[in-house]
């Protein structure tokens, strides 16, 4: 799987456009310490119980979480506003059959309903300053079925990506096993289809094939199963071995 390296002017703090999309494209990332119409979803998605491939690796993009174990929390709304997500993310291990993965650590963090990440702001990459705040942003510990459970909204987009939650794993010890991304399933009756992208629509949305880490997933692996409607909430059920 290709992966492709931050531009020398996003790690300089450059603020463009061009660096924000060159920033989420595929990278490799080297282990290291640490409301609406009411309308139903159908349970579209390529997650699987079953699924023992291991996650690709994805860059974290140009806005991970700063000090994630500050964040250990299972609401992560942190009041921002939208449809409201519960997302189920179960970690395996490939080395164990896919055994649950009890004991890990894992963050996520993903944009609002209006493209906008906390902690990053007051740039060309993202002129709303949010850099005092750390809206949808949490860590937790799976359980001994190596289930994690977070409450959120659901993500809107920005330019050049497809909906997406990111996700970073690490073992008890705080040793990185994973960094990787989550797509949603796509097209008639999908929940990104019911959510339109908000008061911003789908005009000029990239969906997942022609997004920059998705577009390879021919397989589906990175695609969660997500059901729910936009009155009851949306839940999103994720499998991802590392």
């Amino acid at each position: 799987m290709e992966r492709k390296h931050f531009l020398k002017s996003l790690l300089m703090g450059a603020a463009s456009a061009p660096a924000l999309l060159s920033a989420c494209h595929k990278d490799d990332v080297s282990p290291t310490s640490s409301s609406g119409t009411g309308t139903t979803t159908t349970p579209t998605g390529g997650s699987s119980s079953t699924n023992c491939t291991v996650a690709p690796t994805e860059t974290e993009g140009p806005f991970p979480t700063k000090v994630p174990s500050s964040y250990v929390r299972s609401d992560i709304t942190d009041g921002r506003s939208g449809y409201k997500l519960t997302a189920k993310i179960t970690i395996t291990s490939s080395s164990a059959s896919c055994a649950a993965l009890a004991g890990a650590l894992v963050d996520i963090w993903h944009c609002d309903a209006e493209g906008n990440y906390s902690e990053y702001g007051g740039s060309g990459m993202q002129s709303t300053n949010y850099t005092g705040v750390h809206f949808l942003r949490g860590r937790q510990t799976t359980d001994a079925a190596g289930l994690v459970t977070f409450t959120s909204i659901f993500p809107g987009w920005y330019s050049g990506r497809a909906t997406h939650i990111h996700v970073h794993v690490y073992n008890a010890s705080g040793t990185s096993l994973k960094v990787t991304q989550i797509a949603f399933p796509e097209g008639t009756g999908s929940a990104v289809a019911t959510v339109n992208g908000y008061a911003k629509g789908l005009s000029g949305y990239t969906y997942n094939k022609s997004d920059n880490v998705f577009s390879d997933d021919s397989a589906g692996i990175e695609i969660a199963t997500v059901t729910g409607s936009t009155t009851a909430g949306f839940v999103l059920t994720m499998n991802i071995a590392v």
